[in-house]
């Protein structure tokens, strides 16, 4: 017999916080567990295994979505992997893609910040800030 454990200790066990628990069972990353004759949820071994993957691949970055189909992936272990294979290379695209604009604003805010005035109406921090055509990238 598998051991149940109510939402307090699954929240301790996986790290995740009671109301996010809620939040993914109601957005169906979760399904909804069994309850006691008292209302209270119950969760398994294969629900706290979920909410550990979920955990961690929120961790990594991933989006709801594309962790609503990795989740889906794994329930067929005898799949190809060509699709969550996808799904990681997608995210690795985004996360370049955030670390070239990270990079560019870092960039922008050290030039910024290169003030060697004494007096705010000199200031290149509120310059810059005042008018964005003092920027070197139109968008950040």
């Amino acid at each position: 017999m598998q051991k149940s454990v109510p939402i307090g200790t699954a929240s301790k066990e996986c790290g995740i916080k009671v109301p996010t628990i809620r939040y993914y069972e109601e957005i169906g990353l979760l399904p909804s567990p069994p309850r006691t004759e008292g209302n209270r949820r119950l969760y398994d071994q294969g629900d706290l295994r979920r909410l550990r993957f979920i955990r961690h691949a929120r961790e990594l970055g991933f989006e709801i979505e594309p962790i609503r189909q990795l989740l889906a992936l794994s329930g067929h272990p005898t799949r190809s992997c060509e699709g969550a294979d996808a799904i990681a290379r997608t995210h690795l695209t985004d996360i370049d893609h955030k670390i070239a604009r990270l990079t560019a604003l870092r960039r922008e805010v050290a030039r910024m910040a290169e003030c060697a005035s004494t007096d705010v109406a000199d200031c290149r921090v509120i310059e810059v800030l005042g008018d964005h055509g003092e920027c070197l990238h139109e968008q950040h």
